[in-house]
């Protein structure tokens, strides 16, 4: 979403540990907490991660290195999110990507998306030649897009910083979040409630991360939500999330919190 934020800071120890934790259970070599109960065929997917809006494939690498040390092929895909239409985006960079990735393998793909991302998915799965797709994790997602959008897409700032792609993601019925069905596959929703941003927030009605409201993040048909205490400049960097993250792509759900 509009406003690409800096470096993160630096994971704190309980990140470190309740993200050691999570990866070791995804491993089999911790007992997973009462009421856990792992399946094996996903773990053997392949996953992509879609980064956000004007952000670059090094925003997901905590996630990729969890995935990573769980066991997970990681495909950790950059492309120009602010040179082109999410359409364009879709079959100009990430198709061909995952193709490549993918190596014609058979096998369903799990996706990990941050932002804009999630749009890009559901983009994907309405393609002709899109993969088959397993489970979704949205972090994040503009699903019903952003007020941020309605107030300043036609400035020409804006225009120029975040591209077409960025200046389709507004709330009303002709903006793409609108004519977008509901996704035929798995998915879970992981939303912050923290913002960075006082100025923005004040143009979001209701919770939001900075950039997107809780609401707007909800999606039907989700088979999990979640609201951590993250923005949406570092949800991905975040351990809650990176936990969930790998709770629903092994189990299809999330724990009773």
């Amino acid at each position: 979403m509009p406003g690409a934020g800096s470096a993160s800071p630096r994971p704190n120890a309980g990140c470190i540990c309740r993200t050691a934790f999570a990866t070791l259970v995804a491993l089999g070599l911790l007992a997973p907490l009462p009421g856990h109960t792992q399946t094996s065929p996903a773990g053997n997917r392949p996953v992509v991660l879609l980064h956000g809006l004007a952000r670059t494939a090094r925003s997901m690498r905590p996630i990729a290195a969890t995935l990573e040390d769980a066991g997970r092929r990681v495909c950790n895909l950059d492309y120009p999110s602010t040179k082109a239409t999410v359409q364009a985006l879709v079959e100009d960079h990430v198709l061909p990507a995952i193709r490549d990735c993918a190596n014609d393998s058979d096998a369903a793909i799990d996706f990990v998306t941050h932002s804009m991302g999630g749009i890009l998915v559901r983009v994907l799965a309405e393609h002709d030649d899109a993969p088959d797709i397993g489970r979704v994790v949205m972090l994040s997602p503009p699903n019903h897009g952003s007020e941020l959008v309605d107030r300043l897409g036609d400035w020409w700032l804006f225009r120029w910083w975040n591209g077409p792609a960025g200046v389709s993601l507004g709330t009303d019925e002709s903006a793409l979040p609108a004519r977008l069905g509901e996704p035929g596959f798995e998915f879970a929703v992981i939303t912050g409630d923290r913002s960075l941003n006082p100025l923005f927030s004040r143009w979001i009605p209701g919770a939001d991360d900075g950039k997107v409201s809780v609401d707007s993040a909800r999606l039907d048909g989700m088979a999990g939500f979640r609201t951590v205490p993250a923005s949406h400049t570092f949800i991905m960097r975040d351990d809650a999330a990176i936990g969930l993250t790998l709770q629903f792509l092994a189990d299809g759900r999330f724990d009773e919190p």
